[in-house]
């Protein structure tokens, strides 16, 4: 199965504040788009899933 784009769209927690961001991943699926969310932001910025949220994630045309 090919790879597709996805834009995932959320917050993440930095000291006091909950910083957003948005994020282009390629993935087979959204699930799996949202789990390499998870592990780039936690492994950049040293955070646990619970200081990281995830309020969308859409697909992105091809290019």
């Amino acid at each position: 199965m090919a790879e597709q784009k996805f834009e995932v769209k959320g917050t993440f927690k930095i000291g006091d504040d909950w910083k957003p961001y948005t994020k282009v991943v390629g993935a087979p699926n959204s699930r799996q788009a949202e789990e390499r969310v998870y592990a780039t932001i936690g492994s950049e910025h040293r955070l646990k899933r619970m200081y990281i949220t995830i309020n969308g994630i859409t697909p992105v045309d091809g290019e």
